[in-house]
């Protein structure tokens, strides 16, 4: 998709798709799986020990109980199936914009109605707006959802423990049930730590939805894991058995070898994208320095606030039509997104550097 969708003309530094080789462990476990012909269903809880063991050696948290988890054919698809777990249709789900556009899409599609309780400023949580947004959403007895994005995509923030431990008082003030999509979570800076929601005080009602498909570019090879806090563990027993029949079976080998066997891969990648963030900062500084950018705690995502080079709410268009470089419109993205670009920073030095040569050829 990154590389078909535009004309060949076209620089592609959109879609959460990083241009690296795979890792060993995964192409071995892949090829393996496939010389044997095991490509069937799947089955077994080897995926969720993976993730246990990563969770525990990566950020310290031995709560992932392996009991308390659920293969579903991707995060997306996951965050639907625990939403439909805790709400019913019409009732709102609380977002946290500017957002990944899915989750729009999705809360619409499934009859849920969104509402947001926008970042601060700071590209931070503002607990202000959300317990106001909460307060509403449970209005006249009705249930809710707030789907929670950590780390946050487009902006790269990383709620701190203190913020997630806020977010979950409020939630169990209000009786909000939180869906955790805490999909880029493996890809934090150097010097930063993940906290994951469900191990912070009151996150015990809360479910998450984790894969390795970020971290290890596997968006093709569909697999991810719902997580539930020990106090939603009952909920989670009640997700229909069929949902288990969509993920791929190549995909739960290949997310299980790179938790198991990919760190030393993932930890090359990460000091990568260290480099790549200081590399598109002094870029920017150089060519196009009316653009602000905060580099990111996480992802291999950069928000670009383009607000200042007059390109009207759609700069991406101007970006693509007159320097043929694609990047992701802020638009989509809803509040807080107007005037800015998600630029994919996952690829070659050389090709961060054209990609903002041309950002700054389409202004000339």
């Amino acid at each position: 998709m990154k590389w078909r969708t535009y004309p060949d003309d076209v620089l592609p530094l959109w879609v959460a798709e990083m241009d690296v080789p795979l890792a060993g462990a995964v192409v071995r476990a892949a090829t393996d799986a496939l010389a044997l012909g095991d490509t069937g269903y799947p089955a077994g809880t080897a995926y969720a020990e993976a993730l246990a063991a990563f969770a525990g050696k990566r950020w310290g948290w031995d709560g992932l109980a392996v009991e308390r988890t659920a293969i579903v054919p991707d995060v997306m698809l996951g965050v639907v199936e625990m939403i439909r777990l805790v709400t019913g249709p019409g009732d709102p789900v609380v977002v946290n914009p500017p957002v990944y556009p899915p989750f729009f899409q999705f809360i619409e599609h499934m009859d849920r109605q969104v509402a947001e309780a926008p970042l601060g400023p700071d590209g931070r949580l503002d607990l202000g707006i959300l317990e106001d947004t909460f307060r509403q959403a449970v209005s006249g007895g009705r249930r809710a959802a707030h789907l929670l994005c950590s780390p946050h995509n487009p902006t790269g923030t990383v709620h701190s423990a203190d913020e997630l431990a806020a977010v979950a008082a409020l939630a169990e003030r209000y009786g909000v049930r939180v869906v955790a999509d805490e999909i880029h979570a493996p890809l934090v800076a150097g010097g930063v730590d993940f906290v994951p929601y469900l191990s912070v005080p009151g996150g015990e009602r809360g479910l998450s939805l984790m894969s390795a498909s970020k971290a290890w570019n596997l968006a093709g090879l569909k697999a991810a894991l719902a997580v539930a806090g020990p106090a939603a563990a009952a909920d989670l027993a009640r997700l229909p058995e069929e949902v288990g029949h969509g993920p791929s079976h190549v995909g739960v080998i290949a997310h299980t070898a790179a938790l198991r066997d990919g760190t030393a891969w993932l930890d090359a990648l990460l000091n990568g994208l260290d480099d790549n963030r200081l590399l598109l900062a002094d870029l920017l500084a150089e060519h196009l320095p009316a653009i602000v950018y905060r580099p990111g705690e996480a992802t291999y995502l950069a928000w670009l606030d383009c607000r200042a080079l007059g390109l009207g709410d759609d700069p991406a268009d101007v970006f693509l039509r007159r320097g043929r470089v694609a990047l992701s419109s802020g638009l989509p993205f809803r509040t807080g997104g107007a005037g800015h670009v998600r630029l994919n920073l996952a690829t070659s030095p050389e090709i961060l550097e054209e990609g903002v040569r041309r950002m700054a050829a389409a202004l000339t």
